[in-house]
């Protein structure tokens, strides 16, 4: 009844999972079995990089959300599931009881289902280390053996020998065998805030030496989890462990009745400082079968609810190439939308042309983003790349700098409007009520193909615009009128004018297009760069003309 029971929860389990996903990708059967093909052949590289050479290649979160891919990809076009991540984890040496893993949860509404129908539950933080077996004969520790598949592992007794965290000899002559973590000692460690810090990997690499040194043995601590056949009640193991000489971990473990409990102590430990980094919570129901007949698998009586992911993997839907007001070209990653930190993540810059293109983000790969100062969408990696590379069209970073697209001509649009909302901002002219969004609905309906078009808009014009009421048209008239108005320094910020450090500016336009190039560096703060920059700006054709523009507009000091 267990066992149907357990199957059914897995099954609506991994329905709920993949619903919650994006629609398959709408690709030919071809592709398909190619962009699969591709992810299942960088997992196992993964896999076998981690478990038989003890080097992390990903972050933890990453892997895990690949391998979910994976299986929603499979799910989609109907192909054989992934091999076991540990099949190449195995070693020579059997484990007496088998190490069973843990079903990893995201959703709270997937953790009030498996809490339901339990009683006796208690939680304890999910250590983020390697698993291991402790065996002991007569009280001395007799073999320590990794937790390779789950069946058999590598014997890691001479550098168990070292690490002063495990007992070499218990308070009481028994015959036992733990199971638990070894984990990387850090100080004052907050998940929330540091998240791993690589600290698996770290172990992880260590136990794959032949040896250890004493420093780094050290390093190392144990957190036991299981005493497979000690006493039926945890809080009876967890003491018992104590007094046999192992560290205690009764600070953390606790009862729960409840989804709001086990949710409680999730929250503290992801907060709180810690001895070590953890990945999450683990759940564990009183009631479990005799030790032996645990197999290598995920049980009904233990789950793990994974913390919320620091970083999130995400599919490129497009590549848009932001240009900026001074030609400065920022690559923005349109993703198909992922959740990261209870926020929707739609879009991520690659900060620069010149990154993108060391990158080669192309529709269809996928890439790891997180938050930069829990705030900020950051571009932090490709994790995997489509095998049908898109083709997109680049913008050559030599048409655009200071001095181009002051019309929107066909490839400039993104710039203009960029000058037009600088104009506009609190860095320009200031106008209440008018932001990037009124410019496009004016560029769209053909009223703005100059940078200063808008002085000549009258509202009964603005009015019979789509999106301009009487109301609204009225108060951009206003906001115009009060450009209008503006000291001859502001509008000099507006059109673009390259900083002046601490140059003195008469407020006359003919007298400072008079300056050339020596006399801008004879002023205090401005260099030889900056002063060819002023001088090419008070020359260019363009900028010329917006002067004659506004001095025929009475604008004061043009």
């Amino acid at each position: 009844m267990l066992a149907t029971l357990r199957l059914i929860f897995i099954f609506l389990l991994m329905s709920a999972t993949f619903s919650a996903q994006a629609t398959c990708p709408n690709w030919p059967a071809p592709q398909a079995q190619r962009e699969i093909t591709t992810l299942q052949n960088q997992i196992t590289q993964w896999d076998d990089a981690y478990h038989r050479e003890g080097r992390s290649l990903i972050a933890d979160e990453l892997y895990d959300q690949s391998r979910l891919r994976l299986s929603e990809w499979q799910h989609c076009f109907n192909l054989p599931s992934t091999p076991a991540p540990l099949r190449t984890a195995s070693g020579s040496i059997a484990h007496p009881i088998a190490h069973t893993g843990l079903d990893k949860l995201h959703e709270a509404a997937a953790v009030e289902t498996w809490l339901r129908d339990r009683q006796d539950v208690w939680v304890q933080p999910k250590v983020d280390g390697v698993a291991v077996t402790l065996i002991y004969r007569a009280g001395v520790l007799h073999q320590a053996i990794s937790r390779g598949d789950g069946v058999r592992g590598k014997d890691w007794t001479p550098s168990a020998r070292k690490i002063g965290a495990i007992p070499q000899r218990l308070s009481q002559p028994l015959d036992l065998l733990v199971q638990g973590e070894l984990y990387w000692r850090l100080n004052q460690h907050v998940q929330a805030r540091s998240g791993s810090i690589n600290a698996r990997a770290t172990v992880a690499g260590l136990m794959s030496r032949k040896s250890l040194s004493a420093e780094q043995a050290s390093g190392i601590g144990l957190f036991v989890w299981d005493w497979p056949q000690g006493p039926l009640d945890l809080p009876e193991r967890v003491s018992g462990l104590t007094t046999l000489g192992f560290a205690t971990i009764e600070p953390y473990s606790h009862p729960v009745a409840d989804l709001a409990e086990a949710q409680k102590w999730r929250d503290h430990w992801y907060r709180s400082p810690l001895p070590f980094a953890t990945d999450g919570v683990v759940l564990r129901q009183r009631l479990r079968p005799p030790a032996e007949r645990w197999q290598a698998r995920s049980p009904y009586w233990a789950v793990a609810w994974k913390y919320p992911f620091a970083q999130a993997l995400a599919e490129v839907r497009k590549v848009n190439f932001k240009i900026g007001r001074t030609g400065r070209i920022t690559p923005v990653i349109e993703l198909i939308p992922v959740m990261l930190d209870d926020r929707e993540i739609k879009r991520v810059s690659a900060s620069s042309l010149k990154r993108w293109q060391a990158l080669d983000i192309r529709p269809g790969d996928q890439v790891a983003v997180s938050l930069a100062g829990l705030t900020i969408p950051r571009l932090d990696s490709v994790v995997l790349r489509a095998t049908e590379r898109a083709d997109i069209n680049i913008p050559n970073a030599d048409d655009f700098h200071n001095l181009s697209c002051w019309q929107p001509t066909p490839g400039c649009e993104s710039q203009f409007l960029a000058r037009l909302t600088w104009l506009s901002g609190k860095q320009g002219l200031a106008m209440q009520h008018v932001g990037r969004g009124t410019w496009e609905k004016l560029f769209e309906t053909g009223r703005v193909n100059n940078l200063l078009d808008w002085l000549t808009l009258d509202a009964p014009e603005l009015a019979n615009i789509a999106g301009f009421g009487e109301r609204s048209s009225e108060r951009l008239m206003n906001s115009f009128h009060s450009a209008r108005q503006r000291p001859f320094a502001q509008w000099l910020k507006a059109l673009g004018l390259p900083p002046t450090g601490e140059a003195r500016l008469p407020d006359s336009w003919q007298a400072l297009a008079q300056r050339d190039t020596e006399q801008w560096q004879a002023e205090p703060g401005i260099g030889p760069g900056r002063a060819a920059q002023l001088s090419a700006f008070f020359r260019d054709p363009q900028v010329l003309a917006l002067s004659d523009t506004l001095r025929t507009a009475g604008i004061d000091g043009f």
